[in-house]
């Protein structure tokens, strides 16, 4: 009963876009790739839709992916806890989550994202880096929807960076996080939507607690 009742909550959401677009099924399928009865067995609560399908569709209806997982009954919730607790304790918590889960079969630690903070550090120094941020964060942020508490550190961030408000090294720190946010080639990508922004989420918080020792 619990998985009827979420699979009918993305069903009238689906239904109300493809409306408002005047979009039939057939065309969304043409758009997404996903066969047209396997659309229809979605929307009519007669199949969970899979992370895959809902990225297609979120990117083919300009609707946040956010918004799509929750109607799915996918726990974006229980995700944005990871970013309130000790670091440490987060990346045990999302290898395990990554594991259970069945969508990502790598390992995951803390120094990969620190490798690439660093690789994205050097890139913010550049004419092209700066651009990217200031051009693409709003545009990956309405993408993504508000799916946990470090997208309004990501907010502030932003702001900092685009008022040039801080040191010239703390300005290459926010700018290495705010890269990894907008950039789609993470540790987890991005497409393995709510765990591909976790990896995101631990970024943010060792960008603030670096950030806090310098002051």
């Amino acid at each position: 009963m619990a998985e009827e009742k979420i699979s009918n909550k993305l069903g009238p959401l689906l239904k109300n876009q493809l409306k408002k677009q005047s979009l039939s099924m057939r065309k969304l399928s043409e758009q997404t790739n996903i066969d047209t009865a396997t659309i229809s067995r979605i929307i009519n609560g007669k199949r969970k839709a899979t992370p895959d399908h809902l990225k297609k569709m979120a990117e083919c209806l300009n609707i946040s992916i956010s918004e799509l997982y929750v109607a799915a009954g996918y726990p974006i919730e229980k995700n944005q806890e990871h970013f309130d607790s000790d670091i440490h304790a987060s990346i045990d918590s999302i290898q395990n989550f990554l594991e259970s889960s069945n969508l990502y079969d790598k390992s995951f630690s803390i120094d990969q994202v620190q490798q690439e903070l660093t690789k994205y550090e050097q890139y913010t120094q550049t004419e092209e880096g700066k651009e990217t941020i200031l051009s693409k964060f709003e545009e990956k942020l309405r993408s993504v929807g508000s799916i946990g508490p470090f997208i309004n550190h990501l907010k502030d961030m932003y702001e900092k960076f685009r008022l040039n408000k801080g040191t010239a090294v703390e300005l290459t720190i926010i700018g290495s996080s705010l890269l990894y946010f907008i950039l789609p080639v993470d540790v987890i990508p991005d497409y393995i939507f709510p765990i591909g922004y976790l990896d995101d989420a631990i970024a943010v918080k060792m960008v603030i607690s670096f950030l806090s020792l310098k002051n």
